[in-house]
């Protein structure tokens, strides 16, 4: 586990991590009952949150984070600073790989907040996704 990260104050995090708890509130997983909520935060302090949307043909559902993301270019905003996951209570659930590379696209160092017992956990999704895939150098 990552000590504290510097963009990000535990009360920050808190804050995201609640968001996030209250998108999940919507999700659509009929078929898995695993309902994900994420909220990303962004540089001018505004947080775009998203959710779980599952479909019978399950290749074609979408994550909370990537639902965000997307969401968020919706509304010009391209660079977050963070996203919190938030699954089913109790849950520790860390983005899934396709989710690690779709946001690395924007951020690979952006703060991942997690949430371990009652407590947030900070890492950097670049420790989480090392070597990511990536058409530009030196990356």
């Amino acid at each position: 586990m990552m000590a504290e990260n510097p963009l990000l104050e535990k009360a920050a995090a808190k804050k995201l991590l609640a968001e996030a708890a209250r998108a999940r509130a919507a999700a659509y997983a009929p078929y898995s009952g695993f309902c994900v909520g994420a909220a990303l935060l962004f540089e001018n302090g505004l947080t775009v949150s998203g959710c779980n949307v599952e479909n019978a043909s399950y290749s074609l559902s979408i994550c909370a984070e990537r639902n965000a993301m997307t969401t968020a270019l919706t509304k010009g905003l391209r660079l977050p600073l963070a996203v919190a996951v938030a699954g089913p209570e109790g849950v520790f659930c860390p983005p899934c790989g396709a989710c690690r590379q779709f946001l690395a696209e924007f951020n690979p160092d952006m703060a991942v907040v997690l949430k371990d017992a009652d407590e947030p956990v900070i890492y950097t999704l670049r420790e989480l996704l090392p070597l990511s895939f990536s058409l530009e150098e030196n990356r």
